[in-house]
């Protein structure tokens, strides 16, 4: 066995599939325990989900109200990932720090700027003009 090798990594076929859905429904509980951003974009990405079944008239049309929301879920997990992770190696100031954790709050900038465009152009497009 090589040194610093994760013994976890070595599991294969439906064993992996198995933990990695352990692992993420892991993480998804953590999010949703520590990061108060986390519990207010998913509460508020389901309310959108369950809104777009309401506006949209076409498979496409709820698909193109859902995948913003769930993309900026996917953003604020990422996000979170790199604050925690910057957190655990230390917690003084450093540069290259700030850096990783402004780019990762970008992240979740961009993706709320997508959901508003996306929502805002559709009902624009179906109630307004």
């Amino acid at each position: 066995m090589q040194p610093n090798r994760n013994n976890k990594k070595g599991k294969k076929g439906l064993k992996r599939v198995w933990n990695a859905f352990f692992y993420s429904k892991d993480g998804l509980l953590a999010a949703w325990k520590d990061e108060a951003a986390f519990r207010q974009i998913f509460v508020l990405a389901l309310a959108c989900i369950l809104l777009a079944f309401f506006m949209g008239n076409s498979w496409a049309e709820y698909i193109l109200l859902i995948l913003p929301c769930v993309i900026s879920i996917i953003a604020e997990l990422i996000n979170t990932a790199i604050e925690n992770t910057i957190d655990f190696v230390s917690l003084q100031s450093h540069p290259l720090a700030k850096k990783a954790k402004d780019i990762g709050s970008a992240i979740q900038f961009v993706a709320l700027i997508f959901w508003i465009g996306v929502w805002g152009s559709f009902i624009w497009c179906h109630y307004i003009s």
